[in-house]
């Protein structure tokens, strides 16, 4: 494990950077590394995973929307746009204002790491 992952992981202090190395790929952790605790290459690592991981749910949910059974399509149409609320709600309680940068970065890494969780979930429900 690289030093600058783990000054993320403090930096973030959440129980989501436990696993992150699990969950995201191996160019985030070498761009966090790179970035060595700055806070704006950091924020740049971020936005770069959050597209990659993005891309990925984007495509895990077209795979298994077109797998469903037509009238289980809206079914899951629907628990998408709850996931995605419940994701953007959640992950902005992580930024607080008054708590600097750090919150900011713990409220990004925190779309990112669920983004990848969820695309995760979406292709293994796409396997079964």
């Amino acid at each position: 494990m690289r030093n600058s992952f783990f000054l993320v992981c403090l930096v973030l202090s959440g129980l989501a950077c436990a696993h992150a190395e699990e969950r995201t790929s191996d160019s985030y952790t070498a761009c966090l590394d790179k970035a060595n605790g700055a806070t704006s290459a950091m924020q740049d690592c971020i936005k770069e995973e959050l597209e990659r991981q993005d891309h990925r749910l984007n495509t895990a949910y077209q795979a298994l929307t077109g797998s469903v059974p037509e009238k289980r399509r809206a079914q899951l149409r629907d628990a998408q746009r709850k996931w995605t609320a419940f994701r953007d709600a959640n992950c902005r309680f992580y930024f607080d204002p008054e708590g600097g940068s750090a919150t900011r970065l713990a409220s990004n890494e925190c779309v990112v790491t669920l983004t990848a969780d969820r695309a995760r979930e979406l292709e293994n429900l796409k396997r079964k």
